[in-house]
């Protein structure tokens, strides 16, 4: 059962049937597990909100419930404070995205970098794409504005797939950054096979909720789904900073 479909089995009265618990952490921790048995669940805290607990899944998504684990609620958790709304939702998704990303090695990256890079962008691609081709065209630009790219696999049509099959052999290629080229300028990268990350990648991208491609993570962890122009794009990853 998805994520979004787990409010379907809370609205049947599954978790109301859940004995309150003492312990807030175990309390909703069994709450979940016995709607979605196995759900990724990193953390239960205490949120800013009195009386309601943050629940962080892996890949930075975020759930709200109560402390005996009857009452869920997906969405955003706005702060008004002196004047602003503060999206607190947004924010704990974004340092976790952020965490999760910086983890993955840079040596299972193909990285196009300036000089003295002020920043950086990681995209998760797939060579088939149009507007992924695109961005990439524009690589050179974005290099020259202080903005390293960083590309991760995501095959749109999943593993078995064109486009997996070609992002393998970029990753594979002597020259990653060469095939990387050809491949964006729909020219035929020789076919090459290793130890590669693509399908870890794929999976990884679906679990911080990446659809389609380009998913452009700034240095802070936030997503942007689809294509920017370069001084666009640049300005934001600069503002991330």
């Amino acid at each position: 059962m998805r994520v979004s479909r787990l409010f379907a089995a809370v609205a049947l009265g599954l978790a109301s049937s859940l004995s309150v618990a003492a312990d807030p952490d175990k309390a909703i921790r069994d709450a979940l597990n016995a709607i979605q048995p196995g759900m990724p669940i990193e953390a239960v805290a205490e949120s800013p909100m009195p009386g309601v607990y943050q629940v962080q899944l892996k890949g930075g998504r975020q759930l709200y419930a109560s402390a005996d684990g009857q009452f869920v609620i997906q969405g955003y958790l706005f702060q008004f404070k002196d004047g602003e709304a503060l999206n607190l939702t947004e924010q704990a998704q974004s340092q976790s995205v952020a965490a999760t990303i910086n983890a993955v090695a840079l040596k299972d990256m193909v990285i196009f970098a300036p000089k003295k890079p002020k920043t950086h962008i990681t995209v998760f691609t797939d060579t088939d794409c149009g507007y992924c081709q695109k961005l990439h065209s524009e690589v050179p630009e974005l290099n020259r504005l202080g903005v390293e790219v960083r590309y991760m696999a995501f095959p749109r049509q999943g593993m078995g797939s064109h486009g997996a099959n070609t992002l393998t052999s970029v990753w594979c290629a002597k020259n990653p950054q060469e095939a990387m080229n050809k491949a964006k300028a729909r020219e035929e990268v020789p076919a090459a096979t290793c130890d590669n990350p693509v399908a870890e990648q794929y999976q990884l991208g679906q679990l911080i909720g990446v659809q389609g491609t380009p998913a452009i993570i700034l240095a802070d962890g936030q997503i942007i789904p689809g294509y920017q122009p370069a001084p666009q794009l640049a300005e934001l990853a600069l503002q991330a900073k």
